[in-house]
């Protein structure tokens, strides 16, 4: 059994995914970002960072293991299971740069997009083109690269299951699929896949909220005090 302290967020569902693509079996401790589950000392012991996801694997070879970090997250169940990471160093590494540039790149300026797009308490034009601009930059890299192969590190891996779920957002980001053929053409084939569906849809009770975010939330999320909501 793995206990999988989530919410449902592009890295949290990073996880979900491949657990189901695994078939490993789990359970879904919420982490309410918004509420601020993620700076209780009980969290921070697992992850230091107080970012979820993180994961307690208590059939992990030599005892019980936690783990933070979706990204190492995901490299260690891969070896877990023997799944969707080469074994052969050419493939394994072709793998793995795609999966760092998703966590170095993708990840933290579609989540700035995010910010500057929808939360902001105040319209910032230039973090708004910045991020906006950023995103659809990486998008052509991965339309690129998508031209040529068929997923990201040439066969279906922990990079696509990296980067899929902040794809699955894109609307949130201002990008059109539509402008990048190849991207699109992949985005709905793994987001066909079953265990894609599954993984994707844990946790989406959990959601059940106001659309607009409550300003306390933001707060706790984003690390806001109350002169960022004084208007000029």
């Amino acid at each position: 059994m793995i206990d999988v302290y989530f919410w449902p967020t592009g890295n949290g569902k990073k996880i979900t995914i491949m657990l189901e693509e695994c078939g490993l079996e789990y359970r879904i401790i919420p982490i309410n970002i918004g509420k601020g589950d993620q700076h209780t000392p009980e969290f921070t012991r697992i992850s230091p960072n107080n970012k979820m996801p993180a994961i307690i694997d208590h059939d992990a070879e030599g005892g019980r293991l936690s783990m933070f970090e979706s990204g190492a997250i995901l490299v260690y169940l891969a070896e877990k299971t023997g799944r969707l990471l080469p074994e052969t160093m050419r493939e394994r590494f072709n793998v793995m740069q795609w999966l760092f540039w998703q966590i170095g790149g993708l990840g933290p300026m579609a989540g700035q997009a995010h910010y500057f797009l929808r939360y902001a308490p105040h319209k910032n034009e230039e973090g708004m083109r910045r991020f906006r601009n950023e995103v659809a930059r990486l998008y052509g890299v991965m339309d690129r690269q998508l031209g040529r192969e068929e997923y990201l590190g040439g066969e279906y891996s922990i990079a696509d299951i990296a980067a899929w779920p902040w794809v699955f957002r894109h609307e949130w980001q201002e990008q059109d699929l539509d402008d990048f053929p190849n991207l699109k053409r992949w985005f709905d084939t793994v987001g066909g896949r079953p265990a894609v569906i599954r993984g994707a849809a844990v946790g989406q009770d959990l959601m059940d909220r106001p659309v607009k975010m409550p300003d306390e939330e933001k707060k706790l999320l984003f690390g806001l005090d109350d002169q960022d909501f004084e208007r000029e």
